[in-house]
């Protein structure tokens, strides 16, 4: 039997999220679980309705992104789990590709590439995301920046089981503080160069809206986990460069 994915979607107050929605329950993929998480909205809740005999719908209060993701993967029942913001959305063989990817390569966790959009679906600028042909290329530039689009990512539970789950403190970074954590316990994000997501710009994302706090906490994590990330790519320099993607 093919592994059931379950595809996590935070919602909070976003008129995009019909969209994602769609995005999600039509993947070519059959074996898929769509988890919305209600992070306590205020409106834009009629979006939901169309789609609820065919969702998971969990409703909390207000905690911020960590927390509604954190909710979700806790009662996914899947094998394999996949984030996706509500302004975002997914290529329709996103899960079918990188699942398929993941088991080829023996991959506990992986990443692909993005374009950019703005609010009318219009492509701003394509193939937009690093590109990255061996491990050692991502330990590297993750103590630089964060390369990593969280929504293009999959990952196996086990990983969640070992690591734990995203920081509730960390409202805007969640995303770059765990892939940091898991490639200091030495699971390989695997990247795979295809187009797999469409990634929104629009005023009221939180990136467009607190650049100032995502700017500390980014310096927080670099001081809390870098030395240890190039500690361990150093020390294991040769290992990775022979694992391609």
């Amino acid at each position: 039997m093919k592994p059931i994915v379950s595809i996590v979607i935070p919602f909070y107050n976003c008129s995009y999220v019909d969209q994602a929605i769609r995005s999600a329950l039509n993947q070519t993929y059959p074996n898929t679980e769509v988890i919305v998480v209600d992070d306590g909205s205020t409106k834009e809740l009629e979006r939901l309705t169309p789609f609820m005999n065919r969702i998971t719908y969990i409703k909390k209060e207000n905690g911020g992104t960590a927390t509604a993701v954190n909710a979700g993967i806790k009662r996914s029942s899947g094998e394999y789990i996949a984030w996706l913001s509500s302004d975002d959305h997914f290529h329709k063989q996103k899960v079918e590709k990188q699942l398929d990817y993941m088991i080829t390569k023996g991959a506990k966790a992986s990443f692909h590439n993005y374009d950019y959009i703005n609010k009318d679906n219009e492509t701003l600028l394509p193939f937009v995301g690093k590109r990255f042909s061996n491990a050692e290329e991502i330990y590297r530039t993750i103590t630089r920046i964060n390369p990593i689009n969280g929504c293009s990512v999959m990952v196996h539970r086990d990983v969640y089981k070992e690591i734990g789950y995203f920081s509730p403190h960390l409202k805007f970074t969640q995303d770059y503080e765990m892939w940091c954590r898991m490639l200091m316990k030495g699971y390989v994000i695997y990247y795979l160069d295809e187009v797999l997501l469409k990634y929104r710009s629009h005023p009221d994302s939180g990136t467009s809206k607190h650049p100032d706090q995502m700017k500390r906490e980014v310096s927080a994590i670099r001081h809390h986990y870098h030395h240890q990330i190039y500690q361990y790519a150093v020390q294991h320099s040769d290992k990775l460069k022979r694992i391609k993607f």
